[in-house]
């Protein structure tokens, strides 16, 4: 009778160890259009934990989420000057680095460079990186500003003269206020960092004069609409861009988009993978991150999305056509010109927010 029972304790331990592993969940909440079509498959067939993927179109409504508390996440993908603020709300919780062998694979300077956010890389691991410039229909452009105009500036966006030939086609702006006020600052030859009431000031001011000739903001309903001709310039992310261009390539519809890093420069930027300080499932959040890192899953993310890579043994692996562009992975001339977002005070931060609500209400 005890080996009865002792066999039925057995039984039952494993059929409990068993369904706790069908059971595992790992809740994803990242960029839209921004992962491989056959990743989280690969993952699940690797490990076994299932995965519930949600999508976000900008840093404001991932934010808001998390400082809510009880996002029910366990993975998120923060940028650059977001991470750093989030970090020092405690809202995620260090990795264990012991259990990410192939950190092994990611490129020791843009690593170096991502730790402004995150010291030491203590809280987060770069999952892409690329910059913030424009986007647009070379035809259409080309149709209302002639032959002779050069493409190749923030005077596309910023000057009311030339917005205002582009209006009828549709110019879109991302909303993403922290994005916009730096390029505009930027494009004037202030500081893009800059929290001066009077810099903030005349960069709204900047953007106030153009906004008639702006069809809408939106992070991310702009892949489409380039990709089938329905605007002709967005201010975008260059992976988004691309990814419309390839769109547009594979529809066959007439649609010919490019990508522009403007002379006077552009917002570099770093997405992050980390941990909420209260995932329910940190453990499978490590093994998504390893298995991200993992050469070949990277190649196939950048591969789709056409975004840079931080991870050099994935390079020999990604299209020459991707590692070969100067949009997405910049020379050296043309990265000199790059800036990153630093996180602003609280108080610095609702005054941009502010002066943001003004700027897409018009008033």
């Amino acid at each position: 009778m005890k080996k009865l029972l002792m066999i039925s304790a057995a039984v039952a331990a494993a059929t409990l160890s068993s369904a706790k592993a069908d059971d595992e969940v790992l809740n994803i909440y990242n960029w839209s259009d921004y992962i491989a079509e056959d990743t989280l498959e690969k993952f699940t067939e690797a490990t076994g934990i299932k995965v519930v993927y949600d999508v976000y179109d900008s840093n404001e409504v991932l934010e808001a989420k998390l400082l809510a508390g009880r996002s029910g996440y366990d993975l998120v993908v923060p940028t650059s000057e977001y991470l750093e603020r989030q970090i020092k709300a405690d809202i995620y919780m260090p990795l264990d680095k012991s259990k990410l062998p192939n950190l092994k694979n990611m490129d020791a300077g843009l690593m170096a460079n991502a730790s402004s956010y995150d010291a030491n890389n203590e809280h987060s691991v770069i999952y892409m990186w690329g910059t913030t410039g424009i986007g647009y229909n070379v035809d259409m452009v080309k149709e209302r500003l002639g032959d002779d105009f050069e493409v190749n500036s923030w005077n596309l966006i910023f000057d009311p003269e030339v917005v205002s030939k582009l209006a009828d086609c549709g110019v879109t702006l991302l909303d993403a206020p922290n994005d916009m006020m730096s390029t505009a600052l930027n494009y004037m030859g202030l500081d893009p960092n800059s929290s001066n009431k009077e810099d903030l000031a005349k960069a709204a001011d900047l953007m106030k004069a153009v906004r008639p000739h702006i069809r809408y903001f939106n992070s991310s309903q702009y892949i489409n609409d380039l990709a089938n001709g329905d605007i002709c310039v967005a201010v975008g992310y260059s992976g988004d861009v691309f990814q419309a261009a390839d769109r547009a390539s594979e529809a066959d519809n007439g649609v010919t988009v490019d990508y522009l890093i403007p002379k006077e420069g552009a917002l570099q930027w770093f997405d992050f993978m980390a941990i909420p300080s209260d995932a329910s499932n940190p453990n499978s959040a490590h093994k998504f991150i390893n298995f991200v890192m993992d050469a070949q899953i990277t190649a196939d993310i950048t591969n789709y999305v056409w975004y840079a890579s931080a991870n050099t043994a994935a390079l020999p692996l990604i299209d020459a056509e991707i590692v070969e562009s100067p949009g997405i992975f910049p020379p050296d001339e043309i990265k000199e010109k790059l800036w990153t977002v630093r996180t602003r005070s609280a108080r610095d931060d609702r005054a941009v927010t502010r002066l943001w609500t003004e700027i897409k209400t018009g008033h």
